[in-house]
């Protein structure tokens, strides 16, 4: 148990659901515009490192038009058709790991706050799995202005739940912008471990917890 804690935010793609059931599934999608991904992945890996914005998405699709030679509006539209409503089908049959709706009952049932704060659209996920109805808070990095790990994300976060940094718990698969990220910013982390530093014993030794499953991640967080 972690004293203090009066929230719990969880990150989405790789926490909430097997980050390899939607590889397999857009596989081919990611095949046939392997080169719009590639430039999407060094627009995204430039914006980590850039100051907070008033419009992301629109200096997102900036930088897109520059690498791909187009207008910003043709490459606003490519995103939206590719990695944005372009993946929302893919969605439909992904289930979430299991315990995960529980766990966010228990949550809610034991007085916590729950947030969602991931760089990708949340309604992206549609219905997101029955969650959303226990969420306080569902914010997107890209609205926000920065994606994760900025320390301006986190922050607007805790401004959102009214709360100090140090009384949020955020959860989250990666190391550098999930839990590095939220410790920059004085939060406590919960590190969802892969396969592999379970197998090895390598634990995250930044993250406060780490956990191997959401029955867990229950055990380690609530009484």
């Amino acid at each position: 148990m972690i004293d203090g804690i009066k929230a719990v935010a969880f990150d989405i793609d790789g926490t909430l659901y097997p980050q390899f059931r939607l590889n397999t599934r857009i596989l081919f999608h990611f095949i046939r515009y392997v080169n719009v991904f590639y430039h999407f992945q060094r627009v995204r890996h430039q914006l980590r490192r850039t100051a907070p914005l008033p419009n992301l998405i629109r200096y997102q699709a900036i930088l897109m038009s520059e690498r791909m030679k187009c207008s910003t509006e043709q490459a606003a539209e490519t995103l939206d058709s590719i990695a944005y409503s372009g993946l929302e089908k893919y969605f439909n049959n992904i289930k979430p790991f299991k315990n995960v709706e529980a766990t966010f009952a228990r949550l809610k049932a034991a007085g916590y706050k729950i947030a969602i704060l991931s760089d990708f659209p949340p309604e992206q996920k549609g219905e997101m799995w029955g969650l959303r109805p226990y969420c306080d808070k569902i914010l997107s990095a890209e609205k926000i202005g920065a994606l994760k790990p900025s320390k301006y994300t986190f922050g607007i976060l805790a401004m959102e739940l009214g709360l100090e940094p140090h009384e949020i718990l955020y959860v989250g698969n990666h190391a550098k912008y999930d839990i590095a990220g939220a410790k920059n910013a004085g939060m406590k982390t919960a590190y969802l471990e892969p396969l592999w530093r379970r197998i090895f014993h390598a634990h995250l030794k930044e993250a406060d917890i780490s956990f191997k499953s959401y029955r867990h991640f229950q055990t380690l967080v609530l009484k």
